[in-house]
């Protein structure tokens, strides 16, 4: 069980390090995996061979985070250990059998957050990452291996890649290697399956036959060989101009009942398990050019409030694990909302930081998406919901809209619906809200993209489809009170495979496959007795007593 009143910070620093050291060298970087093992997050185990938990995960995504925004230069990037004889063990699994079933189905999302994030990187910020597996390399180890560019083993004779969570400890991957063996790797079905249930792993040229590995080579060479890769992966890359921009630290002032950020507020209401997002709008204009956006740098508003809307997300997620309800309110002018996205936008087909500045909102959002809490949207008269600000309400599961004539709302539309920061399926938010009007999506885009900016009033918006119920004044406070006492009653688990189904319509790809499978499986798994029973194999991993299966199958 996570510790009573225990906090997890999210926010770290390359000076505070315990588990990786971060070297640049010019173009090439390195990031040293080398855990200590007498640091974990919380007391209770040790981190042997270089086995990760959540606090070594956290500085992980740091690392990647700065890597992109403070070191444009790099483009090429290796994950290396700091250990003789092993990669990585993956996840610590005495952690994980002593953790709340949430805490592991929560620990295994974020992971996977971060390995998506080295792949967004990969994809869309001239950054190549290489994984340099000199020893034992398994389990979660692996899966970060998977979520890099290229692979590279050692043939040594004992160093191997496995997934060996199927047939030692009774569980699945818990950050996508099943999905990305098979979908990213293309590693055949029949030898993915043998693979999956050799707890022993494959070495060498075998790895590399099969896919799982694209390079291998003796110890004597595989140094040269991680820098030739290295050079090769940082060729004909588009560089990146300028110095890089520090990410300041936050300075949230968290409370017992409050989370008190520059640009929102989260207030915590405990016995009714809800907590309530105000989301400030700019207080000021846009920078007029990169220079200026550069001089604000991560102090530039809509870099500031989708920092803080992420390290509040993943605060909620972990240290209130009862909180089932998350309501979004905006609180500002929805013509500055717009106003930022466009300058934005307008920047960032050429300059670096800008770009970097959207794909960041864009995995904020995604991670919004993928939290397993009710969503709902409350747009008010003095609400900013427009533009990047209103992607956060296009992911809420309903949104409620006060129909006061006297103080009409507004939403307003921005170049960033139209697919900026896209859901994890690549598919814009306000295009999945109107699957079933395609004519209607057609004309909003067609608008917008012509320089417009459609703006919607509450019954214009109920109408077009941004809006799920508008309320007058006289009924507005009690739909709200109604639906959220209602949204309280429900199963917890219920809702989180019913959002999670209902929020991806349309095409499915890797990303979506992988928390799909996770949310469905993983959930299941972690909480059957096969697994987390007394004699269950994650129980009993490391103990001289088997486990005992339930064999019947569902």
């Amino acid at each position: 069980m996570s510790e009573p009143n225990q906090e997890i910070e999210f926010e770290t620093h390359p000076d505070h390090y315990r588990h990786w050291r971060l070297e640049i060298e010019g173009a090439t970087a390195r990031l040293v995996w080398d855990v200590r093992e007498d640091a974990p997050l919380r007391p209770g185990y040790v981190l042997k061979l270089n086995t990760y938990d959540l606090g070594v995960d956290i500085e992980l995504a740091d690392a990647v985070q700065r890597l992109r925004f403070e070191h444009p230069e790099v483009r090429a990037v290796a994950i290396t250990s700091g250990k003789e004889k092993v990669f990585s063990a993956g996840a610590n699994i005495h952690m994980l059998g002593s953790s709340s079933h949430s805490f592991k189905v929560n620990f295994c999302k974020f992971t996977n957050e971060t390995r998506l994030a080295i792949e967004d990187a990969c994809r869309n910020s001239g950054q190549r990452y290489l994984a340099a597996c000199k020893g034992v390399t398994a389990g979660g180890g692996y899966e970060l291996a998977l979520a890099c560019d290229e692979i590279l083993l050692v043939d040594d004779g004992n160093s191997a890649v496995s997934l060996p969570e199927v047939p030692l400890l009774g569980v699945l991957p818990g950050t996508g290697g099943l999905t990305r063996i098979v979908d990213k790797r293309l590693v055949r079905r029949d030898l993915a399956d043998v693979f999956c249930t050799l707890a022993e792993g494959v070495r060498g040229d075998r790895a590399r036959r099969w896919r799982l590995v694209d390079h291998v080579a003796p110890r004597s060479r595989f140094q040269d060989l991680v820098d030739e890769r290295l050079q090769a992966l940082s060729q004909d890359l588009p560089r990146r101009e300028g110095p890089g921009v520090n990410l300041l630290p936050l300075k949230a002032e968290i409370g017992s009942d409050r989370y008190a950020y520059r640009c929102l507020t989260v207030d915590l209401d405990r016995r009714e398990r809800v907590a309530t997002i105000t989301l400030k709008g700019p207080e000021g204009p846009p920078p007029a050019n990169a220079a200026a956006l550069r001089a604000q740098g991560s102090d530039a508003y809509l870099f500031r409030i989708f920092r803080e809307l992420d390290d509040a997300i993943c605060r909620l997620r972990f240290n209130e694990e009862e909180i089932g309800l998350l309501l979004l309110k905006s609180a500002g002018d929805p013509e500055q909302v717009v106003a930022h996205d466009e300058a934005l936008l307008s920047l960032a087909g050429e300059d670096w930081f800008a770009r970097e500045i959207l794909l960041s909102m864009a995995r904020t959002l995604r991670r919004l998406d993928t939290t397993a809490r009710s969503i709902f949207a409350l747009v008010e008269p003095d609400s900013c919901f427009a533009g990047s600000l209103l992607e956060a309400a296009l992911a809420a599961d309903r949104t409620y809209a006060l129909d006061d004539p006297e103080r009409p709302l507004r939403m307003i539309l921005s170049s960033v619906n139209l697919g900026a920061c896209p859901m994890g399926h690549d598919l814009a938010r306000l295009q999945v809200r109107l699957l079933h009007d395609v004519a209607a999506w057609d004309r909003l885009s067609g608008q917008v993209k012509a320089g417009e900016h459609p703006a919607f009033d509450a019954a214009g918006a109920v109408e077009t489809g941004l809006v799920t119920i508008a309320a007058d004044d006289i009924d507005y406070e009690d739909e709200v009170r109604v639906a959220i006492e209602e949204r309280a009653s429900l199963s917890p688990d219920a809702l989180t495979g019913m959002e999670a189904s209902l929020r991806f319509p349309g095409p499915e790809n890797m990303e979506t496959k992988v928390f799909g499978r996770l949310s469905a499986w993983q959930n299941w798994i972690f909480q059957r007795p096969n697994a987390v029973g007394e004699k269950g194999a994650l129980k009993l991993y490391g103990r001289p007593e088997r486990p005992s299966f339930d064999w019947r199958r569902t």
